[in-house]
């Protein structure tokens, strides 16, 4: 979908982290299961966690937990899932193929490059040194306190004034529709991934300005 990225020059890609630059479903939905299963809840298939994760730990829990527990054990099982996950987000984790390469050239392009992720925001910065040292960074943001999850522009918006770009100078790179929306939200063109956990049908009903198979089509299109 799309021909070109926009005859503007692009200063700075911008990245989600969960589904596009790493693979980490498995050790999300594990730990999310983990924290079910010690207080007698149901667990749920890593599939589901597709459509689980994506827009920050509180909705996570809210999504995992039975309807008629949800309000008195949100808080509890959120602090655990933050405590659990921490030990074990590197243990089935993996970056996607041909990410780290692409991440590589836009260093070597002189194009700025960040992370917009709504996991735990100390969690990000461990996770992009762990799969992808050597590889630098502008800016490194997760979900903050005190700051809106995504789609709300916010993060993105700090990312681009920390870089000094405008928006228009910008490309947000995600897997799911809140990507889109974000990049929407704050007037930044999209690309979205198709290797991610979510369908491409999701990524063209949202409006994504551009959709990409593989990580090196990125290069092709910036």
């Amino acid at each position: 979908m799309g021909s070109m990225i926009s005859k503007n020059r692009k200063k700075i890609v911008v990245f989600d982290l969960d589904g596009t630059l790493l693979n980490s479903l498995e050790d999300l939905a594990d730990s999310a299961n983990h924290v079910l299963a010690v207080h007698g809840f149901p667990t749920h298939p890593v599939s589901d966690y597709r459509y689980f994760v994506g827009d920050g730990v509180r909705k996570l829990i809210e999504r995992i937990l039975p309807d008629n527990c949800r309000s008195e054990y949100l808080e509890v099982c959120r602090k655990e899932f933050v405590e659990y996950y921490d030990i074990h987000k590197e243990d089935k984790t993996v970056a996607y193929a041909g990410v780290a390469d692409v991440l590589a050239e836009l260093n070597t392009m002189g194009m700025k490059i960040a992370v917009a992720s709504n996991k735990v925001h100390d969690a990000v910065g461990p996770l992009m040194e762990k799969y992808f040292p050597g590889v630098v960074f502008d800016s490194v943001f997760g979900q903050r306190p005190g700051v809106p999850v995504k789609p709300d522009p916010r993060i993105l918006l700090d990312i681009l004034e920390k870089a000094g770009c405008r928006p228009e100078e910008a490309v947000h790179v995600g897997d799911t529709s809140t990507d889109i929306t974000l990049a929407k939200n704050a007037g930044v063109e999209s690309v979205g991934v198709t290797w991610g956990y979510r369908p491409q049908s999701e990524l063209v009903d949202a409006g994504a300005g551009y959709i990409i198979s593989e990580p090196s089509q990125l290069l092709d299109i910036i």
